[in-house]
This record gives C-alpha cells, structure tokens and sequence, in this order.
C-alpha cells in the first residue's frame, strides 16, 4: 500500500528538506567546496598528535592545522558565500600547495591532489545563467 507525500509529515518533511538542499547544491559552489573541505580535513587528520608534540615541533607541527583548517574554511566560504567563489578558489590552491611543502607532503598527496581539484572547481564556477524565453 503506497501513502502519499502529503498524508505522511515525515515524507512530507523529509521531501521538504530534499528540495532545499538541491535548490542549495544548484545556488553555489557546492562539489568544488566539498573538495577542498575533504582535502583540508585529509591534511589536519594526518598532523594529529598530542598538544605538546605538537607545540614542542613548532612552525611544521602548527602548519598542518591552519593550512588544512583554512581549506576547511574556504570551502565553508564558497558554500555559503558564493560571490567570494574567486578569493576562496585562489587562496584553497595556494594553501593546498603550500600544504604539499610544509605538511606531511599535504597528507601524503592526497590532500594536496582534493584541494587542488576543489579549488579549481570553485575558481571555475559560475551562476546559472536564466534561459531565454523564446519570443512568439
């Protein structure tokens, strides 16, 4: 026996919610910005190590955190501001080579490789353009 969307609220609600994160996936961004998240998340979880290691080995202890976690952030920046898409494409490649040089070779590649791919994804996106009504 099959209900209807409308006579189950949690159907209801579910496809509710599936709606607004298409109609938010289609708005931004949103692959290139997972990317770099991932890539930004793959260098921060290789650098993990106790605080005072991590504090003793100084500037190569530190680095894999604020390189990774500044992808983190920039990916969240092209989500949710995707004006910013062109700051937030330039400065995720940047660190995500400077990922490859100061951190565990960027998580080993790995990192380096998802950033830079969602960097460019970002960098290269564009606003849907509104189609042209066909004049009659």
């Amino acid at each position: 026996m099959l209900t209807r969307v409308r006579d189950n609220p949690v159907l209801a609600v579910s496809a509710a919610a599936w709606h607004w994160f298409t109609a938010f996936r289609r708005t931004r961004p949103f692959w290139g910005g997972l990317w770099m998240m991932l890539g930004g998340w793959t260098i921060m979880s290789l650098t993990i190590a106790p605080i005072v290691v991590t504090l003793s080995s100084g500037a190569s202890g530190i680095s894999g955190y604020v390189l990774g976690g500044g992808m983190i952030m920039l990916g969240l920046m092209a989500w949710f501001a995707p004006s910013q898409r062109l700051v937030a494409g330039l400065m995720g490649g940047i660190l995500a080579v400077a990922a490859f040089v100061a951190s565990n070779l960027g998580g080993f590649l790995v990192g380096t490789l998802l950033g830079i791919v969602g960097a460019a994804m970002v960098f290269g996106w564009g606003p849907k353009k509104p189609r042209e009504r066909a004049e009659s």
